[in-house]
């Protein structure tokens, strides 16, 4: 009888462990809460979420960040799943949930926010939620943030103090459920910026919290949360009208600790500003290629009355447009601040120099297993060229300079870095050709993109011999007149991704004098001289042979909100497209690990050429000063 009794205990210690809370999310922003255990695969899941949202399972996947999840569901956690649906032929001013969804939903027995993960970093996270839960049962409701362009909300504690900001993902500029007009665009479609997608700038805020190592660079504690609220909006379509008021709407949503603060770095001279301050976010934009770092998202907080030199504290927000899925132009506002050109101190070498990218991406996919592998790859490459950087003695201006692109003659032009890696795509290419060939078919992927436009896959063929880059680098190094098909293809997914050029059934442009875009001879000059034909030098530890395994990436209105943009645009309207210069999630893991070999052959003559440039400068500028006087 007892070992009946302990059998039955055994049997449901595993049952409960096996049971997981998750929250499937349509590409439309509806969320619904489900329990699952042991027996569940997708198949079940969908099945549910066809009772609740009248989906087709036949017309439906379920996607966990770049996996497409087919059977088991083992591996998931307490965490998000984004539904996608291809093909669908539903009206889109129906409402998400059928009435028995709505019913469903209301089963769902989760309280008014949770905390989505069971990080040890979120620990400080449950105070700040259980002071809202508090408030909100008293009735003190959040207030909307009129300013910026996406959806946010101050959600208040019992006294009425904001104590937290909400983004809802499915509130952000261009996704469905936008409430300032910006909307037309699915969750997973691009975004904001090409290589980071609708919907995904929340699990982004919350990695630069988490890789804010010892609050180093004073990221506001942040968390993704299952929240609901009838605060949030809903829109009827994509035409931006709101049909849902005063009803409990539920939402994945980026929750951050609200910093009191004074102002931000637009209102207040910079020169005030600590140079150790500058330096680590400065570091902290650098691993993260931070494309959005602009003194509206640096808050300023007196330390004492006057708030003179050094008694200030500066607090950056906003790193929803951090970590793209491949190298962007970044903006660092800093760049020319003079904080910038100060040499690092003793202290952050040191810190720099305990940066690990292989534990920071299995940090990631442990914390936020929905990251995608592009993101996790722009880190390691920006980690490793910091930290070889500062090793080489550049200061932090130097480094952000070498990160952005310029325009020439009205073209962008790509960075330094980028120039480093296209050399290094080069020399693997190359290496290929010459190394033995294995069997390949007819056609070979050049690359793809897992870009879905109406349920349509887009993806780039080529019948090269050579896999990896043959016609996109003699598109890039080639005769001097053609340009990278990753380029175009970029474009024509910024533009839309569903018709192409009318002489082009691809949407590429094959006549390269009718384009205005970086040609081979202009990238040839980009190659700002720095010496990339050097390969035999032998500088610092990761340049002298093999790249260790460990980088190896694995698996494949206060000052909160500022913004360029004025006025209500719909993503059908044509944005500023970014160019893409260079793609990294396109390489195998043999492939990646020999290109980040290359690529850290690359960066001593570049990085002496940008230290020459700065001399150079520096000489230009006493020459000038001394001929004032």
């Amino acid at each position: 009888m007892s070992h009946k009794i302990e059998s039955s205990v055994q049997t449901q210690m595993v049952v409960a462990m096996t049971r997981r809370r998750v929250f499937v999310q349509t590409d439309r922003g509806c969320v619904l809460g489900m329990e699952l255990d042991h027996t569940d695969n997708a198949h079940t899941v969908k099945r549910r979420l066809q009772v609740a949202l009248n989906v087709s399972t036949e017309e439906s996947s379920l996607t966990f960040g770049d996996i497409v999840l087919k059977n088991d569901l083992s591996d998931i956690r307490n965490d998000s799943l984004l539904l996608t649906r291809n093909l669908m032929h539903r009206s889109s001013s129906t409402p998400c949930l059928s009435p028995t969804g709505r019913d469903l939903q209301h089963k769902d027995k989760s309280g008014p926010i949770e905390i989505l993960g069971q990080s040890s970093h979120l620990d400080r996270m449950n105070d700040i939620v259980n002071d809202i839960k508090k408030a909100i049962k008293m009735g003190i409701d959040p207030t909307p943030v009129h300013s910026g362009l996406g959806g946010a909300y101050y959600f208040r504690n019992i006294i009425g103090e904001n104590v937290a900001l909400v983004k809802p993902t499915d509130e952000e500029p261009f996704a469905p459920n936008n409430p300032k007009g910006f909307v037309g665009k699915a969750l997973g479609q691009p975004g904001l910026k090409r290589s980071v997608r609708v919907g995904e700038t929340g699990f982004r805020e919350v990695a630069a919290y988490l890789l804010d190592y010892d609050h180093f660079a004073n990221v506001p504690p942040t968390a993704l949360v299952k929240i609901t609220h009838s605060i949030f909006n809903v829109n009827d379509g994509v035409n931006g009208n709101n049909f849902l008021r005063k009803k409990l709407v539920s939402k994945i949503a980026s929750l951050q600790q609200f910093i009191p603060h004074d102002f931000d770095a637009s209102d207040h001279g910079t020169s005030s500003f600590p140079v150790a301050s500058v330096h680590r976010i400065g570091i902290l934009d650098i691993r993260i290629l931070n494309t959005d770092r602009h003194a509206g998202n640096l808050l300023v907080k007196k330390l004492d009355g006057n708030g003179t030199f050094g008694q200030v504290e500066l607090i950056p927000i906003d790193h929803g447009l951090c970590l793209p899925e491949s190298l962007e132009d970044p903006y660092f506002e800093w760049i020319h601040w003079p904080q910038a050109s100060i040499p690092f101190s003793e202290d952050e070498l040191a810190y720099i120099g305990n940066f690990d990218p292989a534990r920071d991406c299995d940090m990631l996919r442990r914390e936020l297993p929905m990251i995608r592998e592009g993101c996790l790859r722009v880190l390691v490459l920006c980690t490793i060229f910091l930290k070889e950087a500062v090793a080489f003695g550049l200061c932090l201006a130097e480094i952000g300079e070498m990160m952005t692109r310029e325009f020439r003659r009205g073209e962008e032009e790509p960075s330094e870095l980028e120039v480093v890696c296209l050399e290094a795509r080069k020399m693997l290419a190359e290496r290929e050709e010459l190394s033995p060939r294995t069997e390949l078919g007819d056609d070979e992927f050049l690359f793809d993109i897992d870009y879905d436009e109406a349920g349509y896959d887009l993806t780039l063929k080529t019948t090269m011999e050579d896999p990896l880059t043959k016609a996109h680098f003699h598109a890039v190094f080639g005769n001097g007149f053609a340009r990278s098909p990753l380029c175009k293809l970029d474009e024509s997914i910024e533009e839309g991704g569903e018709e192409g050029d009318e002489d082009s059934p691809q949407g590429f442009v094959t006549s390269p004098m009718q384009e205005k875009t970086p040609t081979i001879s202009k990238l040839s000059v980009s190659l700002k001289n720095t010496m990339l034909g050097e390969k035999n030098l032998n500088h610092h530890k990761y340049s002298s042979g093999n790249v260790p395994k460990k980088y190896s990436t694995g698996k494949a209105d206060n000052g909160y909100f500022a913004s360029a943009l004025s006025g209500h645009r719909s993503a059908n309207e044509q944005l500023p497209a970014s160019i893409g210069f260079v793609k990294l999630v396109d390489m195998t893991e043999d492939e990646w690990t020999m290109f980040l070999e290359k690529f850290q052959e690359l960066l001593y003559p570049a990085f002496a050429k940008r230290k020459s440039i700065t001399l150079g400068q520096r000489q230009r500028q006493r020459l000038g000063t001394s001929c004032q006087f």
